[in-house]
């Protein structure tokens, strides 16, 4: 089985994280989150601190159906173990996922050229060489992006949609009461 792993770094947004891993596990997907700091537990934006699974250099990623970061801040940009993770898993065709201000990192590392994104508001013009869109999300080839903490559970239910079809969104998206039977 291939895993979703989910960055963590110090600022990052609860919701856009922890409602990420929540309906990505409702779909049975293996999701594994990784702290990117010398610690397993990370403080959030809002003085929230999880406890992530496992730290950056204890995974080889090999095995990565997507990437995936929250936003809240710009600093997982910052850690170029991941930032060159993200420009090989974009080079052989893997799936991203960025959601709020990550999008702008996906921006600053040439991933989203000649791609149509959605980030944050305020954050457009770290999208270089991309068509903005104000979507919620955005799905374009095999990167995904969101809009901001609001479009969390969207955002992740286009994750769903993208790994495991739209039938297995439905039901997870039912689950949640996002939609009638």
């Amino acid at each position: 089985m291939k895993n979703c792993y989910l960055f963590l770094t110090t600022g990052f947004e609860e919701i856009e994280a922890v409602a990420t891993v929540d309906v990505l596990r409702r779909a049975e997907l293996n999701v594994i989150t990784v702290s990117v700091e010398e610690s397993l537990l990370v403080k959030a934006a809002h003085n929230v601190t999880l406890s992530a699974d496992t730290r950056f250099n204890d995974n080889d990623y090999s095995d990565a159906e997507i990437l995936i970061l929250p936003g809240g801040t710009l600093r997982l940009g910052e850690f170029e173990r991941l930032t060159k993770l993200l420009v090989e898993q974009q080079k052989k065709g893997g799936k991203i996922a960025a959601i709020c201000a990550a999008p702008a990192i996906l921006g600053n590392l040439g991933i989203l050229e000649g791609k149509t994104a959605t980030c944050y508001p305020g954050f457009e013009q770290f999208l270089k060489k991309a068509t903005v869109s104000s979507e919620r999300v955005v799905k374009d080839g095999h990167i995904i992006t969101g809009k901001g903490p609001g479009c969390t559970v969207d955002f992740a239910l286009e994750i769903v949609k993208t790994i495991c079809g739209a039938e297995k969104m439905k039901q997870v998206a039912e689950g949640l009461a996002m939609q009638n039977k």
